[in-house]
């Protein structure tokens, strides 16, 4: 069955760089970077006033990567606003964003010594929980890992 053409959507034989600015929007936006953030606020609050140096050390490591993904994943809303297709951008801000996530989990059981428990009434142990079931679909949703860096090595030149 044809359709008429008024059915098109955007210009015939563009349907790839339209599908492809609709995954940018979709790789690159603050949910992508900003799952773990709860945990993060409560293991700040865990640590209390006078954290360890070593924890200073990691909290400003992963502040620094959640600030530099935030700049990112808005240079990508920018692009894609000015009507560029920003394919490459969407894809590494997805998979920075992934690993920095699925770290937060690991570096806050790391600071703080506490077991998920899925029943816990402690807002820390009750958010490391639930970030901790739900890390690994982190690096899934919008392209896994391997489709990611298969778009980034080809927008690179080097495949």
């Amino acid at each position: 069955m044809f359709l008429p053409q008024s059915a098109l959507l955007g210009r015939e034989g563009d349907g790839w760089n339209q599908v492809t600015s609709e995954l940018a929007l979709e790789r690159s936006g603050p949910e992508r970077f900003l799952s773990s953030f709860t945990l993060l606020v409560e293991l700040i609050r865990a640590l209390g006033p006078n954290p360890s140096t070593h924890a200073q050390i990691a909290i400003g490591r992963l502040s620094s990567h959640i600030m530099t993904l935030r700049r990112l994943s808005r240079s990508v809303a920018g692009m894609l606003q000015a009507g560029e297709n920003p394919a490459v951008q969407a894809a590494l801000v997805k998979d920075l964003g992934a690993l920095v996530e699925q770290e937060i989990p690991e570096i806050a059981r790391l600071l703080v010594e506490a077991e998920p428990q899925a029943e816990s009434t402690q807002n820390y142990i009750a958010v490391l929980t639930h970030v901790m079931m739900h890390a690994p679909s982190f690096s899934l949703r919008g392209g896994t890992r391997e489709i990611l860096r298969g778009i980034i090595a080809r927008g690179l030149g080097l495949r």
